[in-house]
């Protein structure tokens, strides 16, 4: 098992590949295109052995705001 230290689980949240896709704002077909290309990070299994994947919602919104920073830069 792994130790947790300074987390505040009240701030903890999964985001599931739905709603992945409606946050980065494309269908789940360019979601799973951009995985596999490396364009966007592979989720981690929620259940060991399971089939349920998903992100932490931190991760997301700092990919979101990291491709907005590349937008502003390129023009």
């Amino acid at each position: 098992m792994f130790e947790v230290t300074h987390l505040d689980t009240n701030t903890v949240r999964v985001v599931r590949p739905s709603e992945a896709c409606n946050r980065v704002g494309v269908s789940r077909a360019k979601f799973a295109d951009m995985i596999a290309k490396g364009q966007f990070p592979k989720p981690f299994t929620i259940i060991p052995g399971g089939r349920a994947v998903g992100w932490l919602e931190r991760d997301v919104d700092a990919w979101i705001m990291d491709r907005c920073a590349a937008t502003k830069e390129a023009l």
